[in-house]
């Protein structure tokens, strides 16, 4: 039938009654989570829905993007059922006094990608048993091919004492072809799961183990009061970080690059470069591996 989901069985249609019984509460760690067939940016929609007042623990997923969202303004789309695009919706600032969480200051925000991070390499090895690498910030590499990136947005709050609400949105590269894959501005080669030779390339246990990573991760950050080395979080990231201990070549966000070693990552977040007039601490920026 020409436009069913089923036409490709390759690329079978995540089922949403499924994904709410395992993932959204009493039984998951979601409040709720919405299934779209085609959406432009999934990032967008739960922004909207932040705006609104909604709370946290919103999950929204695409079988399709038509505008999704990455750094510096960039827009992609992607194919029907070949990947992983979702967002959610976090509001770390609010205290949750059932969970004994206190809210956290915006300064730790910046872990919240990086936390994203961490869940998609444990996603990714649990499920499709490749060895995957975190470029810092958030892109996610199998080898030296991007296989899933991240994009983390700040909502600001209705009152100038309502701390913003951040938009956590991830995608990732399952069955995406050769001739699908998209063309990265960086130079950066592109690659998916299978063809990387996943083991297993089904969405669905690849949403849910990417989805209950990010929660558990979030659990333990919050519970730490936003502290990624009392969490574990930044001992995790690092461990998990390709990044660290090259030589980069990092384009800044108002237009110029720095070349140097990178060194570590702080208790902050930041990546400390080491170049020929100094040290900086770089809260962002792409970066490029040198060989």
């Amino acid at each position: 039938m020409p436009g069913s989901p089923y036409t490709d069985l390759d690329r079978p249609p995540l089922s949403a009654p499924r994904l709410r019984r395992a993932l959204v509460a009493p039984h998951g760690p979601w409040a709720r989570l919405e299934l779209l067939a085609e959406t432009g940016s999934t990032n967008a929609d739960v922004a909207d829905a932040a705006r609104s007042g909604e709370p946290e623990g919103l999950v929204v997923v695409a079988e399709r993007q038509t505008a999704g969202r990455g750094r510096r303004g960039r827009v992609w789309q992607s194919p029907a059922r070949a990947g992983i695009a979702t967002s959610v919706l976090l509001r770390p600032g609010v205290a949750v006094p059932d969970r004994g969480w206190q809210p956290v200051p915006p300064t730790g925000y910046g872990w919240l990608p990086l936390l994203a991070g961490v869940a998609l390499v444990e996603a990714v090895a649990r499920l499709a048993e490749l060895e995957a690498t975190l470029k810092w910030p958030n892109d996610l590499l199998i080898g030296d091919a991007k296989c899933a990136g991240v994009l983390a947005e700040a909502v600001p709050g209705g009152s100038v004492d309502q701390p913003p609400a951040i938009v956590l949105g991830i995608g990732l590269n399952v069955t995406l072809r050769a001739d699908e894959l998209p063309v990265n501005p960086t130079g950066l080669a592109a690659t998916s799961l299978q063809l990387a030779g996943a083991a297993a390339t089904d969405r669905d246990p690849l949403l849910r183990a990417l989805l209950r990573a990010v929660a558990d991760w979030y659990d333990r950050w919050r519970s730490a009061g936003g502290d990624a080395v009392a969490s574990g979080l930044r001992d995790a990231y690092l461990a998990a970080c390709a990044t660290v201990g090259r030589e980069v070549r990092v384009l800044l966000p108002g237009g110029d690059e720095l070349t140097g070693t990178a060194t570590g990552v702080d208790a902050d977040g930041q990546l400390l470069l080491t170049t020929s007039t100094g040290d900086r601490a770089l809260a962002a920026g792409d970066v490029l591996h040198l060989r």
